[in-house]
């Protein structure tokens, strides 16, 4: 798919598949107890969604249980609240009026994860405590991840491995990123899980995508650098964006643009386009330009920073990549991207 997610279209079918799943539930039943949400969907990724949020509901509870007078974080005190905790667990009770939103919460995160995992990732290393992940924490939350885990898993083995008690957000994305550098990790197939959705809410992929924005409309490159890859964009109006007289359409024009400079100028300022890569680029343009394959992208990313200029950039990807779509977003930003390397 060249478009990006529609997070409203993501919601509104997690909230009819939320409303059918807990109508044929609670059809015969009042409550739902533990060891039913772990079977209520055939996507076991879902119940164990809705899990992991009861788990952050108990966590946002237990820090209530603060006072002046009595020490809650002494060994015994703390070693009985995770009993009680457990004991707690063995008798979730949960009506179907508090159900069904966490089910539609745990049915968009799954859709999330299968379609768009790097920023899942993402999101997923923003919630650390002040900032900061513990590798503890971290592995309570990618325990209940099935789907397109093994980065995650690669990225706690590591902080094990380095034995950190903690690590900020930017180091973490910065050892993922080298995680995903060195394994050749491609996400799930999407369809099976499609079919697995359309069993219960018929659900066609191409309506959980925006349409794509053409070439004309797209914002100043050095803004489009800014933009997510995840969020649902809203086009500006044609008479308050200023856009370049001239088109850009095919490779040769997005390499060639620019005032030339001198080899030894070129080689002072070049920065690889490996440094600058983001996690949300390369997770984008690994599942739109290279058809999933990180290896092949990983490939072509390297050719080009041991290439000296436009030109010979130019021939290796028209040569190799000639069947880009031209119009697509994807293909203006690898284009930008390529003649920062080389201007």
């Amino acid at each position: 798919m060249d478009e990006k997610i529609n997070l409203k279209a993501l919601e509104d079918y997690s909230d009819v598949y939320a409303s059918k799943v807990t109508a044929s539930f609670f059809s015969s039943k009042e409550k739902i107890t533990g060891p039913e949400i772990l079977k209520v969907c055939d996507i076991q990724q879902i119940n164990l969604f809705i899990i992991q949020e009861l788990l952050h509901a108990w966590k946002h509870e237990s820090q209530k249980l603060r006072s002046p007078f009595f020490d809650y974080s002494t060994p015994a005190v703390a070693d009985a609240l995770t009993k009680f905790q457990n004991l707690l667990s063995q008798h979730i009770s949960i009506s179907r009026e508090n159900f069904q939103p966490l089910l539609k919460k745990a049915v968009g995160q799954t859709l999330f994860l299968i379609l768009d995992p790097y920023d899942f990732y993402s999101d997923t290393l923003d919630n650390g405590s002040g900032g900061m992940i513990k590798p503890e924490d971290l592995k309570n939350e990618i325990k209940y991840v099935k789907i397109n885990c093994m980065p995650l898993e690669k990225l706690l083995q590591t902080l094990e491995e380095k034995k950190l008690s903690s690590i900020s957000g930017n180091e973490a994305f910065a050892l993922l990123d080298s995680i995903l550098e060195k394994v050749n990790f491609t996400p799930e197939d999407i369809e099976g899980y499609i079919g697995q959705f359309s069993k219960v809410v018929p659900l066609s992929l191409e309506n959980l995508y925006d349409k794509k924005i053409m070439a004309d409309t797209r914002p100043d490159p050095i803004q489009a650098e800014r933009i997510s890859v995840t969020p649902t964009r809203t086009p500006e109006k044609t008479v308050e964006v200023k856009r370049p007289a001239v088109v850009q359409t095919t490779i040769h024009d997005q390499l060639t643009k620019g005032a030339p400079s001198t080899v030894a100028e070129d080689f002072q300022k070049r920065k690889k386009i490996k440094d600058t890569l983001t996690i949300n680029q390369k997770f984008m343009f690994t599942k739109i330009l290279f058809n999933g394959d990180f290896e092949l992208f990983s490939s072509a990313i390297d050719r080009l920073d041991e290439l000296e200029n436009l030109t010979q950039a130019n021939s290796f990807l028209v040569n190799n990549y000639g069947e880009w779509n031209k119009e697509s977003e994807e293909f203006q930003e690898f284009m930008d991207m390529v003649q920062k390397r080389f201007a």
